[in-house]
């Protein structure tokens, strides 16, 4: 029999954010609270001890590490935790939902973006690339691919020129020159070797090289130098052999490739200089070091990965997977499992995660639930 509503819970109230913070001495609360009875609570407290806070605030509530979403002695029962001793439930001030200040129009579905500095570089299902300023003013549409662009990455930005790559499903990578002054864009390299669609591409950060994944489960590494002198083929240079085919672009082949993976590969990330590891749907996170062109780490997981993101901060990977969740991983950990918490708030299959660069404790993560 369900004794919820006549059960209780001891509980203490904790905040980092001082300007709340209320007395920690425990209470006695019914295991059914709700999170809108809680948040009564702490605002009662708040208006005794806190003569500074006029207005009600809305906070959200955290216990176990997850925010709680339902009845209090629900949650603490779904995750294990003793209602025996006092709870330590944790509140947040309720932010609202960001709003979008500008809608960027495109007439097919947008499969990649990648910002920088003051510019947007957007990759469309109508094979079409897209720049962007950041107040959503629409500089240039960019043909060139003959499939959908899944992927794309900035190279280098200046005040005077740019440059950036894109991955499509017509099997190549394609690397660009904008002149900002001249608002002028020009396809300087078709990179070619991938033998199926490409899923993904990640710059390095020093913006030499750059690497791509894809649908013939090869991990391809390039340079990324607009200008030069290794592109030779049979003895004859690229610019001669772009003359003789009455093209301006220049077709580059890979300085190195990684086989491996079993099936596509889904995201690449750079670890340094000389290392890059790799998600797939092959259920496999591997890690590859470029100096001898060998795996060095292999992670398993129990579905598909449709993408991976690597701390800049911490080096801990992010995972969005087929099974609705995201997963945060330490590949350094040697006691216990590798993956440290999982996070299980979308309904969907999870499609992209992304670290906040500043804060380690911060991420993004969207799915097919619209969320």
């Amino acid at each position: 029999m369900d004794d919820s509503s006549n059960s209780q819970l001891q509980i203490r109230f904790v905040t980092k954010q001082e300007q709340y913070a209320v007395p920690d001495a425990p209470f006695a609360v019914q295991a059914n609270i709700s999170t809108s009875q809680l948040n009564t609570l702490v605002n009662e407290l708040i208006k005794e001890s806190q003569s500074a806070v006029e207005n009600a605030v809305e906070f959200d509530f955290i216990v176990a590490g997850e925010l709680v979403r339902s009845r209090l002695g629900e949650h603490v029962s779904e995750r294990g935790v003793s209602s025996e001793g006092v709870v330590t439930v944790e509140y947040v001030e309720r932010l609202p939902a960001p709003q979008p200040s500008d809608c960027l129009l495109h007439d097919d579905w947008v499969s990649a973006l990648h910002a920088r500095d003051k510019w947007i570089l957007t990759g469309c299902y109508d094979n079409t690339l897209h720049l962007w300023t950041m107040k959503g003013k629409h500089k240039l549409t960019i043909p060139g691919h003959t499939a959908p662009v899944k992927a794309v990455a900035w190279v280098s930005v200046t005040d005077t020129l740019a440059s950036f790559v894109s991955a499509s499903h017509d099997q190549t990578a394609m690397l660009w020159e904008w002149s900002v002054a001249a608002n002028a864009v020009e396809c300087v390299h078709v990179c070619r070797g991938h033998e199926r669609g490409l899923e993904c591409v990640a710059v390095d950060t020093e913006g030499s090289r750059f690497a791509t994944g894809g649908w013939d489960a090869l991990l391809k590494i390039w340079s990324a130098g607009i200008h030069s002198a290794s592109d030779q083929e049979d003895g004859e240079s690229a610019s001669k052999r772009a003359k003789r085919d009455g093209s301006k672009s220049q077709i580059r082949t890979p300085l190195l490739t990684l086989k491996g993976h079993r099936e596509a590969v889904s995201a690449v990330c750079w670890r340094g200089s000389d290392s890059v590891v790799t998600s797939s749907w092959d259920h496999t996170l591997r890690s590859w070091d470029l100096t001898s062109g060998t795996l060095t780490s292999e992670l398993c997981g129990n579905k598909s990965f449709f993408d991976l993101h690597v701390s800049p901060l911490t080096g801990l990977y992010l995972t969005a997977s087929a099974d609705r969740h995201v997963r945060l991983y330490d590949p350094r950990s040697t006691e216990g499992s590798v993956v440290k918490s999982t996070f299980t708030s979308h309904s969907q299959w999870v499609q992209t995660v992304r670290w906040s660069p500043t804060d380690e404790h911060l991420f993004i993560s969207g799915a097919y639930d619209n969320t």
